[in-house]
């Protein structure tokens, strides 16, 4: 706090000249209580603390008496308060003050104004203001001792958590240990079947798409077997089209002889039709001179069961035609369908496998925090983890006031420093997340 240097009256500077006992004697007390103001003065960097809700101030006024040469304190002001709920200081006399974003030297300015206008006094009383307490922190999650505590000058976040009494640790006689080995153990297994599903799911894109490589999955980059799992993929990936090619292919050529033959019978038709043609005209020619009597009947007759066997021959080569031809739409539809079924069985494979995924990753995510929790509350699971590179991670937040009522909340290292009113944060989490 800064104190406003204060200088005795001008009557009473005169009688100290004139008196060099009396001078030495007010002198010395003067300096006594410069130095009582000095020792009740809060340091240097807490003068620039503001003011919050909880803050417990000691606060002293003393009063220069002019016609008496002395100092006189205020008991009834003088002692200890602690800011209200709304950011309030309420004392005797100088009534209700804001102390809230404030420093301990607005106060005490603000103290010995209004005691001044209060009692219609000459001179201004001096009055000091320092933290006896700081508000309190919160310190929340995984710790042993969730809480509020004391706040003090210099306190970190690694400070905060002694405090609270570390790591969160677990009642006895649990079979932590055991615990994370069967959690380990399961989680492996269900990584090894997630890379799996990736890869699978990478290769049902490809063939969906009809690309000839199977691209690698991001999520498979760092993994060391991720290429023998799309190797393995693509003698799939190349069996199945290899599969369907030879089924296309069969149809292709189904639907060539059915055209071959087409084409034959419309040949075959072409010559039935010339000799029918030809019959007919000869049966024609002589179909008068039967009426004649000068051409046999029997000539006749055999030329007209020529022509209907001819008409016979041309009616079933047009109809083999057209069966030729419904075979060519038959293997083009099967083409067709062969297609869409494997377009829908690929979607099918698609959903799931994404729902093997997303279980997968459920499963994942629950022996992770069951590896966490023994991680955390067992020593000999802890023991196990560091041979295997594993070991809890606690992570911090600070959630703290700006000043304006708002909070806001941020990530902190261990170093981080404390402001009083702060709530921290502390969540353990897995070296594998």
């Amino acid at each position: 706090m800064k104190i406003a240097p204060i200088a005795p009256p001008d009557r009473v500077r005169s009688a100290m000249l004139s008196d060099p006992a009396e001078m030495l004697s007010r002198t010395f007390g003067w300096l006594l209580f410069l130095l009582a103001l000095l020792l009740t003065t809060s340091p240097v960097g807490a003068a620039e603390y503001k003011l919050g809700p909880m803050d417990k101030l000691s606060i002293r006024v003393v009063e220069w008496q002019t016609a008496e040469g002395t100092f006189r304190e205020w008991p009834t002001i003088t002692g200890e308060y602690t800011v209200g709920p709304s950011g309030s200081l309420s004392l005797p006399f100088a009534g209700e003050l804001q102390a809230a974003g404030r420093t301990t030297s607005e106060i005490a300015t603000e103290i010995a104004k209004n005691l001044q206008q209060k009692f219609g006094l000459i001179d201004r009383p001096e009055a000091s203001v320092e933290i006896a307490e700081f508000r309190p922190i919160f310190v929340s999650g995984d710790v042993e001792t969730p809480g509020k505590y004391p706040y003090d000058p210099e306190l970190t976040v690694l400070k905060a958590v002694s405090l609270a009494g570390g790591m969160r640790r677990a009642e006895s006689g649990q079979r932590f240990e055991r615990d994370f080995l069967n959690a380990r153990g399961n989680y492996d297994v269900l990584v090894a079947e997630r890379n799996r599903l990736l890869a699978k799911r990478a290769r049902l894109q490809a063939e969906v798409a009809n690309a000839e490589a199977i691209e690698m999955p991001k999520e498979l980059t760092d993994v060391p077997d991720a290429q023998k799992l799309i190797d393995d993929e693509t003698a799939i990936m190349r069996s199945r089209r290899q599969a369907l090619t030879l089924q296309l292919n069969a149809l292709d050529e189904l639907k060539t002889l059915y055209q071959n033959e087409i084409t034959s019978l419309e040949k075959k038709m072409v010559v039935q039709n010339r000799q029918k043609d030809l019959m007919s005209k000869e049966l024609a020619s002589i179909g008068g001179l039967a009426d004649k009597g000068l051409v046999v009947n029997s000539r006749v007759m055999t030329l007209e069961t020529s022509v209907a066997d001819m008409q016979s021959k041309l009616l079933d080569l047009e109809t083999n035609s057209l069966r030729a031809k419904q075979e060519i739409n038959k293997a083009t539809r099967d083409a067709t369908d062969l297609d869409n079924s494997r377009q829908a069985e690929l979607a099918n494979e698609m959903q799931a496998t994404q729902a093997a995924l997303d279980e997968t990753d459920l499963k994942l995510s629950m022996y992770k925090n069951l590896m966490t929790e023994a991680l955390v509350n067992a020593p000999e699971a802890g023991a196990l983890a560091a041979r295997d590179g594993e070991r809890p991670v606690m992570e911090y937040s600070i959630v703290r006031n700006s000043g304006t009522g708002e909070a806001k909340e941020f990530s902190a290292q261990e170093n981080t420093p404390l402001m009083p009113g702060d709530l921290l944060k502390v969540t353990i989490s897995d070296a594998r997340s």
